[in-house]
């Protein structure tokens, strides 16, 4: 997308647009296709006998083998599914632990696999004592084989046992005793076991590990680097770990003992009243039921808390290999504003340049500004943020600098020296800090001017009027400042792309405050861009570790469980917090105790910022369901499975014996369906074809123009009429806590969401300054958590 020169405003219900400019089309996601193994995306495999690789016998979760082998070197040797130990399989290296299992093993067979059975003999013969190892006194053989005395005949029970040896004593049964084919400290220097000589024991290992399918030492993951990697890179992105019991016991016997307390006093309370004050004892046994009640829904999230870490590196071997297309998801950010004297534009800069900043891939990030007040100040200071962008973008990511708000880095009282090796580093500092300096005056007069409104509106630079003027009555704007292709920094390198936006408001019309804005991107976003994943921003709440989204990434991305994930909520961290939290700013019990305990049922609740979504989840699918058994396909020949259905006689061989109509119903089929589509997510053809784009990308045949123009369509103050946003889809309208409902939305359909908490806090925000502002924070989500129990939109209805 190209750098826009000029601000794209314009009414679909008007008809009316005005300055358009071209941009490149951003390329669409490599599609991917279905694997098998639940944990590297690999085809399973099978053995050596040639069947399908089962790796727990239990509950057969599809494992491939180097995964399997990977979990009992490395991990806890655990089933991701069933938590049930793994087993040591055939042609598998022996791990510790193996030797404390009942079952049976092939070591017996590890130099000839063909041979499967032993003699009943010579088990009888174990079972009662009467075998022996080593050398017969007087056999010459006994210098090459180590043997075995049963009944009366001595037996080598190395792997070169003739078959013919046993006649007809072959009856299969198993050992249950190990007779370990490994040499004794005396046959150390036999030809046999010379892995110098012929076919020596190494050389028969080797061939062994051939017939398994593995390719001998000279092949082993610890002598080549590159089958570590893709050893590594194959491995889960995440994992979870529970709390230990040593933890969570004792508060869990603390909520029993209060829960028998509770019944205690309630059925003390209840079966004696007060029958001179009978209103007050009634009104008072009702508070204390209703709070009993809430604090029982209080202790179920807090019963169950889990953690979870993640792997970064893993994340860049699997989708960032050297030389091959980078395979990380595309990510729209989204960042809202309304009132640029409430929400200090220089706040909102830095939140902006922290996201443009990230550690991520250029090319797959897309920054949505949503001015609801449709401010100049705010449009003039995005302006001067994207050409300050081209100068701090660079610095960052030179540097590897943390925070990458300018504001909050500058500000740290830490020794900024620590492991900067690049001796231009203290030079470019000041160079870059001096800059910031000048960019604050400039936006601080921006504000300063906006605070006297002219009394004819404002005027932008070519002398036209600002379109939102009137703050209620104005069209839809956009404008592209940054992009693909025209956006570029100091040092040549493409910059993400910033758009500002501002939906159109008309009067008569219902607005929905922040989630109708929220909404509002979301359309113009799956017009221009159409990234899979999205990021959802306060404006006061800037990236404070570049790589977050990374985190989430890991989660989404993850072939195992990222399929059934909606959303990955981050905590809420803030600055400038007094030492001693006079104002409970920092939600400990909240963040670091309901949340993760949440995350241990279905997922954590959404908290309005902080938090990447799946496209698909907010658009009202469902997530998809577990692979299903194909149906037995049947034909008219054979009556004990069915007939097939049959056609209508005209559309067998046409009608009057013409073409074929088949056609013609496959076209009010499809019209059919597109018509369901435009009544759920509006009249929109681009858009509309976009929410079918699972992995993200725009439809290659729309032009830059078509695109621009759908994008002021599906932002007009109309477009939600008659269709199912706010009610299905996006947002969910109707609640002052539209973002609890919202996630409430999506758990109802299926989809199970995810707790991240890196060392480093993601995000860090402002936090309320006074007692007033602290009250009613915690009053707006009070009520809009009762209002939420007593709606429609209830979890218990």
């Amino acid at each position: 997308m190209e750098a826009s020169a000029g601000l794209v405003a314009g009414s679909h219900i008007r008809n009316e647009l005005v300055v358009i400019h071209g941009h490149e089309e951003p390329k669409p996601m490599k599609n991917s296709s279905g694997q098998v193994c639940e944990i590297c995306g690999d085809d399973i495999g099978l053995t050596v006998d040639g069947e399908l690789f089962v790796a727990c016998n239990e509950c057969g979760f599809p494992v491939c083998r180097p995964c399997y082998e990977y979990e009992r070197r490395e991990g806890n040797q655990l089933c991701p599914q069933c938590k049930t130990r793994y087993k040591r399989l055939k042609g598998s290296p022996r791990v510790e632990g193996d030797d404390d299992e009942e079952d049976i093993d092939d070591i017996e067979h590890e130099f000839n696999v063909d041979e499967q059975k032993k003699n009943t003999d010579i088990a009888e013969a174990m079972l009662h004592g009467k075998m022996s190892y080593g050398r017969g006194p007087d056999d010459e053989d006994n210098a090459q084989y180590p043997h075995v005395i049963a009944g009366g005949r001595s037996l080598p029970v190395s792997g070169e046992i003739p078959i013919s040896t046993y006649g007809d004593q072959m009856m299969g049964a198993s050992l249950h005793k190990r007779v370990h084919p490994y040499p004794s400290t005396d046959d150390l220097g036999n030809a046999r076991w010379d892995e110098k000589k012929e076919m020596g024991w190494k050389e028969r290992m080797d061939e062994w590990k051939m017939q398994q399918g593995n390719l001998g030492p000279e092949h082993d993951d610890s002598a080549d680097p590159d089958m570590a990697i893709v050893d590594e890179a194959r491995q889960p992105l995440s994992r979870k770990v529970p709390i230990a019991s040593s933890k969570i016991n004792p508060y869990r016997m603390v909520i029993v003992t209060r829960l028998f307390v509770l019944a205690i006093f309630l059925r003390y309370r209840i079966l004696n009243p007060v029958h001179d004050a009978l209103g007050l004892w009634l009104t008072s046994i009702i508070c204390e039921i209703w709070f009993a009640f809430s604090w029982i829904l209080d202790q179920f999230p807090k019963w169950f808390p889990i953690d979870r870490e993640t792997y970064l590196d893993r994340l860049s071997l699997r989708y960032e290999k050297e030389g091959e297309p980078n395979m990380l998801a595309p990510v729209d950010v989204f960042v809202s504003t309304v009132d640029p004297m409430k929400e200090p534009p220089l706040v909102t800069a830095n939140t902006v340049l922290s996201i443009l900043a990230m550690d991520y891939p250029v090319d797959k990030i897309s920054c949505y500004v949503s001015d609801d007040g449709a401010s100049m100040c705010t449009f003039e200071a995005l302006s001067e943020t994207a050409e300050f962008a081209r100068k701090w973008v660079p610095f960052c990511k030179k540097f590897v600098i943390e925070p990458r708000a300018p504001e909050w880095y500058f500000s740290e009282k830490v020794d900024y020296l620590k492991d900067k090796v690049q001796p231009t580093f203290v030079k470019e500092r000041r160079a870059m800090k001096r800059e910031y300096e000048e960019f604050k005056v400039r936006i601080n007069a921006m504000v300063a001017k906006a605070t006297k409104v002219p009394p004819g509106g404002w005027i932008m630079q070519d002398g036209t009027p600002w379109p939102g003027n009137n703050t209620r009555d104005h069209p839809g704007m956009i404008q592209v400042f940054l992009g693909q292709s025209g956006g570029l920094d100091v040092e040549g390198h493409e910059l993400p792309r910033l758009v500002y936006v501002s939906r159109e408001k008309r009067p008569g019309f219902q607005h929905h405050k922040k989630a109708g804005a929220m909404n509002a991107l979301v359309r113009v976003s799956g017009v221009l861009t159409n990234a899979p994943f999205m990021l959802n921003l306060d404006c006061d709440h800037y990236i404070n570790n570049s790589k977050a989204v990374r985190e989430a990434m890991c989660f989404m991305m993850d072939p195992q469980v990222g399929k059934k994930v909606c959303y990955v909520q981050f905590p809420q961290r803030f600055d400038g917090i007094d030492r001693h939290d006079r104002y409970a700013n920092r939600n400990t019990v909240f963040f670091d105790i309901n949340m993760k305990g949440l995350d241990g049922i279905q997922g954590p609740v959404y908290v309005g910022t902080g938090c990447v979504f799946r496209r698909q989840a907010l658009y009202g699918y469902e997530p998809p369901k577990g692979r299903k058994r194909p149906k037995m396909v049947t034909c008219d020949c054979c009556p004990c499975f069915g007939h097939r259905k049959k056609l209508p006689k005209h559309s067998k061989h046409g009608v009057n014996g013409g073409a074929d109509p088949q056609g013609f119903d496959d076209d009010k089929e499809l019209l059919k369906s597109h018509m369901n589509f435009e009544k759920k997510f509006g009249q929109s053809p681009i858009f509309v074809t976009s929410t079918l784009m699972i992995d993200g990308g725009v439809p290659p045949s729309s032009s830059p123009a078509a695109l621009l123009k759908e994008a002021i369509h599906v932002i007009s103050c109309g477009y939600e009429d008659k269709t199912e946003w706010g009610t299905e889809l996006g947002w969910i309208y109707g609640s002052i806590t539209e973002d609890i409902l919202t996630g409430f939305k999506m758990h109802c359909r299926g989809w199970r969401s995810i707790y991240c908490m890196p060392k480093r806090p993601a995000f860090k925000g402002s936090a309320p300054i006074n007692l007033s502002d602290r009250l009613n924070q915690v009053l707006r989500w009070a009520l809009g958590s009762v209002e939420i129990f007593f709606s429609h939109h209830s979890p218990v209805w």
